[in-house]
């Protein structure tokens, strides 16, 4: 089984209340097993455009990632960050190379 990976670059801009969103998503992200890879952090950028912020989480499986993201808790965790921020945000299947 592969891993599944979220990926996604943001910017926030109200921190205060990005807070909320990160107290609301810690249990979906829990109960799925993802696990923090990158946040946040020091980023140069090479090539092409980005956001100032990325974020990388593992989880055990592909499935595990998207069951996390739709997920109700997920999704309310969502709202919470609407309107205070822009986040692009992919799913995706890791390589068992």
């Amino acid at each position: 089984m592969t891993r599944g990976y979220w990926i996604a670059q943001g910017r926030v801009d109200d921190p205060e209340r990005y807070d909320l969103y990160r107290a609301a998503n810690a249990a979906p992200l829990a109960e799925h097993g993802g696990r923090f890879l990158v946040r946040g952090g020091t980023q140069e950028l090479r090539e092409g455009a980005a956001k100032p912020r990325t974020v990388v989480i593992e989880f055990p499986s592909y499935a595990a990632a998207r069951a996390c993201y739709d997920s109700d808790a997920y999704q309310a965790a969502i709202r919470l960050r609407q309107g205070i921020s822009e986040t692009d945000l992919v799913i995706v299947e890791g390589w068992n190379g």
